[in-house]
């Protein structure tokens, strides 16, 4: 990445830490497969279940729950495919790309859950389709944190009420992953995706934390690793260097924590300064590292073109659709007409960023509000 620019885009991707890069490139040059009975082989299984035990007691789970996959969008795909005994499956609507493409191509009846103006999961929606298609035959798919706004849904509560009925629960958990506590036996779903990168460890790797009772059949097929769940060789450098990042997950949720605070200056600042912009999710719990914000009159391409050329990386609504900038439909979900969805941009932070990085953001979007509106 270019030095000069500034990087605000870490819900994308996150800059990976310079002691996993270190990790990463010693277990590389070991060598050896975790499948191999020989001395190198058993010397890369320890440091694979080392770092599966190392991941699960980060998160609150038992290693034998943690499946590896190539990242978040697999691990979603393993969750929502591979369930067996389950008919129906429940999504919410501003679910990442990666669950709800996932629903689109299942031979399922799935209904999409909406969301209120908050773009929290609408509780009495979720529980009536629960009901009326029988709790035993649903599986429910509702994110932790969303990717483009930040909002943070009641995931225990809901999932709660949903097992109660019956229903297994999966959720989402990529953007929670190092930018607020995260504990799955605490809440209580059977199943929740992670990813490395968004918390400063490799691309290319990620987890299904599944438990040991759900009906599920393995989608890669092979030679029967990761407990037949997940089969190919495991990506046994990118795995270490995940586990790497792990010994720094409570240091960043407390830097995150104070982000919220830089977030909240940040969002007066400019709401002043620009009365037409718009901050989504301000009413409800966010992560503290994210705000998506629309500026209606002004494409969100138009926005994240401008600031790529005074230097800032931003983007508009997810990074994950092939470099493509669209109206976002986590917003349209939310209520919000098309000039306003089609404007959102997302600022997000992340371990290296500080809080004057922020006032050369509100520096630079002031300066395009007041172009807009020198133009009108």
């Amino acid at each position: 990445m270019n030095k000069a620019h500034l990087y605000l885009d870490n819900n994308a991707t996150a800059p990976v830490r310079p002691e996993v890069i270190e990790e990463v490139c010693r277990v590389l040059e070991m060598g050896g497969n975790p499948s191999s009975v020989h001395y190198k082989g058993r010397s890369a299984l320890h440091i694979l279940e080392n770092a599966r035990k190392k991941i699960a007691a980060a998160i609150g789970a038992d290693s034998e729950q943690i499946i590896f996959t190539s990242g978040g969008t697999e691990a979603n795909n393993l969750a929502l495919k591979g369930v067996v005994g389950r008919s129906c499956l429940l999504v919410g609507a501003t679910e990442h790309d990666a669950v709800l493409q996932s629903a689109a191509n299942l031979d399922r009846d799935v209904v999409i859950l909406p969301v209120d103006n908050n773009g929290l999961v609408v509780r009495e929606a979720l529980l009536d389709a629960i009901d009326q298609r029988g709790g035993v035959n649903c599986l429910v798919s509702v994110m932790l944190a969303n990717n483009e706004t930040g909002v943070i849904q009641p995931v225990a509560e809901l999932c709660r009420a949903a097992k109660e009925r019956g229903a297994l629960f999966h959720t989402d958990a990529v953007q929670a992953l190092g930018k607020m506590p995260l504990d799955f036996n605490g809440l209580g779903v059977d199943m929740m995706s992670l990813s490395a990168h968004k918390m400063g460890g490799p691309q290319g790797v990620g987890a299904l934390v599944i438990r040991e009772n759900v009906p599920i059949r393995a989608l890669m097929e092979g030679g029967g690793q990761e407990r037949r769940r997940r089969s190919g060789t495991e990506n046994l450098p990118a795995i270490a260097g995940f586990a790497k990042a792990t010994d720094f997950l409570m240091e960043l949720i407390e830097t995150t924590k104070e982000m919220g605070c830089w977030r909240d200056r940040f969002e007066e600042k400019i709401t002043t300064s620009c009365p037409k912009l718009i901050v989504h999710g301000q009413q409800v719990a966010r992560l503290p590292n994210s705000s998506c914000i629309s500026m209606p009159g002004v494409a969100s391409e138009t926005i994240v073109m401008a600031m790529d050329l005074a230097g800032i990386c931003i983007s508009a609504g997810s990074a994950c659709s092939s470099g493509k900038v669209k109206a976002s439909h986590v917003l349209k979900a939310m209520g919000m007409k098309d000039a306003v969805a089609g404007s959102s941009i997302r600022v997000s932070l992340g371990w290296q960023n500080q809080e004057q990085d922020l006032d050369v953001m509100q520096q630079k979007l002031l300066t395009l509000y007041q172009q807009k509106v020198k133009a009108e």
